[in-house]
């Protein structure tokens, strides 16, 4: 788009915006523009090259003015087509929408504005009291009966972004077609200026529907084992308070916060990236740790739907922590989570979540770890396209994960990953083991010893232009490896063209000739592609150390070189 088609659209969106604040910022890159700033140009021509796309993760995008940013512009436009489509299928203008928001900047703002524009369409709107986390929204729409949910969250993304999360009735997130139809309804409102908005006529909700989401989480743990102390970071989000009220009411005792990270701030002052897979992101909560010596750490990300567990670990014991504080990977905590779901199935303790036994899954980059334990006893087990709106619609669910911190351990209570409930769950897990003088890492060697180890890594190529994502899926279909890390590649998946028996989505996957496995794939939610590794070695009799050095060998000869073969 030329400069002069830059400056005439960027004037036709000042004039609909109607937050004064987007319109002053645009107007300033106008006039920079206009003086012949190259910078200012290039960054019209960003904000202008597109409209943010609205897909099965909804919206997510940096903060700004402009079609290709989060605003409220965007934000109306999505309100009004969800409303639509919702209205359209099915067949009723009085739909209800229960709309929850985090502590992110403009997140109430844009709660509000999806509550005016519902209500003057004729809908119910019913927005969450204050910020809360995502799985109490999820909560939410099946304990009010609602016809779909809005939660305005960019999760654990950087401060700059924010998102726009939706749900239908069943309480899952949108999958294909509706994301399609959503999104063509969305374009039948072209501006703002086209999306009728009320001053007022919605509902905001009281602090009883955070009560029964906390009541409904306590419920579905049982009594603590044994007395258990745990430190816990909420890194800035909104977790905390729910958390802590949570583990209260289930009769735990609370948690002790990390105080410089316990309040929900915006900012997110004291980590560099708030999720907490990113390196760093809990040293906090670990010198904590370090301090008070508890049995386990637990890491909320911002809007609180994942979990992520450290614990102490002898044979990573140093002079400066004696205790080997380590953090577990998602599968880890995926295979101890799935121990305690596929006992509690197997004594019929648990059932699945439409009435059945019960049926555990997981996502298809997660470790093979669960369905192994699954079949060894006798439990049903499916793998999923990547993503809870995917894992979350296996029927009968009764635990599902993915490897990236979410889990899924009460699904009557929320039908998607929860962090709330996952925390409760862990916690019910150790406080069994240490009543039994054991720990969660004495249960992973066990699972090892009994399944093989199962040892996983990842690695992510992030990009600064969005083209070189197709272009390097494109390059690795084209000329699909024979070898990786001088192991003959035994099965090449295109799972764009369904391979392997799951509807199609960009991916591939290798399956090695040792047993070793590579799948790569786009983020649906961030700029980059992403690199997941599974080495697969069984135990010689009880040489565990020499069975976990093997795969770490494997694992450590397959991601270099998979870094070679993705590098840009």
């Amino acid at each position: 788009m030329s400069l002069e088609n830059l400056l005439a659209s960027a004037r036709s969106w000042i004039a609909d915006d109607p937050d004064a604040a987007t319109r002053a910022e645009l107007e300033a890159v106008v006039a920079r523009a206009e003086g012949g700033d190259d910078v200012a140009a290039a960054d019209l021509a960003d904000r202008f090259a597109a409209f943010l796309e609205f897909g099965t993760a909804g919206l997510r995008g940096a903060l700004g003015a402009g079609p290709n940013r989060m605003n409220r512009v965007v934000v109306l436009r999505a309100a009004a087509g969800l409303t639509r489509y919702l209205q359209d299928s099915l067949a009723r203008r009085d739909v209800t929408v229960v709309i929850g928001f985090d502590a992110r900047h403009n997140s109430d703002v844009f709660a509000a504005d999806t509550a005016a524009v519902v209500t003057a369409a004729g809908g119910r709107a019913l927005i969450l009291p204050r910020p809360l986390p995502t799985p109490v929204l999820a909560f939410a729409i099946r304990h009010l009966g609602a016809d779909a949910g809005v939660m305005v969250t960019a999760s654990h993304n950087p401060p700059q972004d924010n998102g726009y999360k939706v749900y239908l009735g069943d309480g899952s997130q949108i999958v294909p077609p509706s994301d399609v139809e959503i999104a063509a309804a969305i374009d039948t409102f072209p501006t703002a200026a086209s999306v009728a908005r009320a001053e007022d006529g919605w509902e905001t909700l009281t602090d009883e529907l955070a009560a029964d989401y906390v009541a409904a989480c306590a419920a579905a743990v049982g009594a603590p084992a044994a007395e258990l102390s745990i430190v816990h970071t909420a890194l800035h989000g909104v977790g905390s308070a729910t958390l802590l009220e949570a583990f209260e009411a289930a009769g735990y005792a609370r948690p002790r916060p990390v105080a410089s990270q316990e309040q929900p701030d915006p900012e997110f002052p004291t980590v560099a990236f708030p999720n907490p897979e990113e390196p760093g992101a809990i040293d906090a909560a670990l010198e904590l740790a370090r301090e008070t010596s508890p049995d386990l750490v637990i890491a909320s990300d911002p809007d609180a739907d994942r979990c992520a567990v450290a614990v102490p670990d002898p044979k990573a014991a140093t002079d400066a922590d004696p205790q080997g504080w380590r953090m577990l990977r998602g599968d880890e905590v995926g295979a101890l989570l799935g121990h305690r779901a596929l006992g509690l199935i197997t004594t019929g303790a648990a059932t699945g979540a439409d009435g059945g036994p019960g049926v555990v899954a997981n996502s298809i980059v997660s470790s093979r770890l669960l369905g192994t334990m699954a079949r060894a006893a006798g439990v049903p087990h499916e793998e999923t396209l990547t993503g809870f709106k995917w894992i979350a619609r296996v029927r009968d669910i009764a635990y599902g994960y993915e490897e990236a911190l979410g889990y899924c351990t009460a699904p009557a209570v929320a039908r998607d990953k929860d962090g709330i409930s996952a925390a409760l769950a862990v916690a019910e897990l150790a406080a069994g083991l240490k009543a039994d003088g054991r720990t969660p890492v004495d249960l992973l060697d066990d699972l090892a010893r009994k399944h093989g180890v199962h040892a996983s890594d990842s690695f992510s190529i992030r990009v600064s232009d969005l083209a070189l994502m197709p272009a390097l899926m494109g390059r690795l279909r084209e000329q699909p490896a024979t070898q990786i890390g001088n192991v003959v590649v035994a099965a090449f998946h295109d799972l764009a063209k369904g391979d392997g028996g799951l509807p199609p989505t960009d991916g591939l996957r290798y399956l090695l000739a040792d047993g070793t496995r590579v799948i790569v794939r786009p983020s649906g939610t961030e700029p980059k592609v992403k690199v997941y590794l599974e080495a697969i070695v069984h135990v010689d009799g009880d040489d565990l150390a020499g069975a976990r050095t093997q795969a770490a060998e494997r694992l450590a000869a397959t991601r270099a070189a998979m870094e070679a073969l993705t590098a840009l």
